[in-house]
């Protein structure tokens, strides 16, 4: 059970495979319900409802206690995205990535969804001469602004990174997300930000969701850590507690997304999936609490308008460690 006025969990549901050799989306949503404080769930479409289909999937949703958020859209399901969905020198292929984009959609209003992530990762290039920079920019600002009239009621939210599969990837970085999402000009247009992809793209976590909220919507907020070199998906606050801490004080005072996905790797480490998404539960709630008492902390804030950083770290080091 989340507490009063604060965001929702939701974890990594491929993150329970490990869990049983063979098991299905429907077991991993069954495990996930036995993490108390997970109190919602996102979809990968169209893998995750592609063998039991969406009744089944809603079902074992209900039985698990667990909201629907959203879908992720992947689109490694068909192997002619490699060389890009939305960016696809092919029209025929670009628009049978449109095609799938808008099916994920429709099921994900069906089952009560709210939010549409799109990570693109496979739109970008490898090497130089490879890519038309120009028509590629082009044709997924034509791509995502054609999603976000498909359904006006469903929140459409970009999830950058800097690099992989692709070496380096049309949406890389704030900047540039915030950019298509000026050029595209869709009301239901925001930004997943994804702390370990942040870290990578060598950006301050706050400092991106104050960009955010300055210029568009933080939709989702996916919180993991790493060492800033790949996609770690640690735990929460297991490598950068101040900075996360700091990232969820920029996430309340925006007031702009009401779930945490808890997007980390057990199964890359070999940890018990149900134990780790505890762990993601645990250190949030207290990260949380850090970032409440810290809000509106005049002390703080005082601080920091003088770019006194040896007293704020003072400050923040004695809520977070009792120093």
């Amino acid at each position: 059970m989340t507490r009063p006025n604060r965001p929702r969990y939701a974890a990594r549901l491929n993150a329970f495979k490990q869990l049983s050799p063979g098991s299905d989306i429907c077991d991993w949503i069954a495990a996930a319900g036995q993490v108390e404080g997970l109190g919602a769930a996102d979809l990968n479409y169209p893998d995750h409802v592609s063998k039991h289909g969406e009744d089944a999937v809603k079902g074992a949703l209900n039985d698990a206690e667990l909201e629907l958020n959203g879908i992720a859209m992947r689109y490694y399901s068909e192997p002619a995205f490699k060389l890009g969905a939305f960016t696809h020198p092919d029209p025929s292929v670009r628009q049978a990535a449109i095609d799938i984009t808008k099916r994920g959609m429709d099921a994900c209003a069906r089952m009560g969804g709210r939010v549409v992530t799109l990570w693109m990762g496979q739109d970008g290039f490898d090497y130089a001469f490879q890519m038309d920079y120009a028509a590629a920019w082009e044709h997924t600002i034509d791509a995502i602004r054609d999603v976000c009239a498909h359904n006006t009621g469903l929140d459409i939210a970009i999830e950058y990174k800097p690099n992989e599969p692709r070496a380096f990837s049309l949406m890389p970085d704030i900047g540039t997300t915030l950019l298509a999402c000026r050029e595209v000009n869709a009301a239901n247009l925001g930004v997943t930000l994804d702390f370990a992809h942040v870290l990578y793209a060598d950006e301050m976590p706050a400092c991106s969701a104050a960009l955010i909220a300055r210029h568009s919507r933080m939709i989702g907020l996916h919180l993991n850590d790493g060492y800033g070199k790949r996609d770690d998906g640690l735990m929460v606050g297991s490598v950068h507690a101040i900075q996360t801490v700091e990232l969820l004080i920029a996430m309340l005072r925006a007031n702009q997304t009401d779930v945490i996905y808890f997007d980390t790797f057990p199964d890359m480490g070999g940890l018990n999936p149900i134990e780790e998404a505890r762990t993601n539960v645990i250190m949030t709630d207290r990260l949380l609490d850090v970032a409440e008492s810290l809000s509106d902390d005049a002390e703080l804030g005082d601080a920091i308008s003088r770019q006194d950083a040896a007293i704020s770290q003072r400050i923040v080091a004695r809520k977070l460690y009792g120093a």
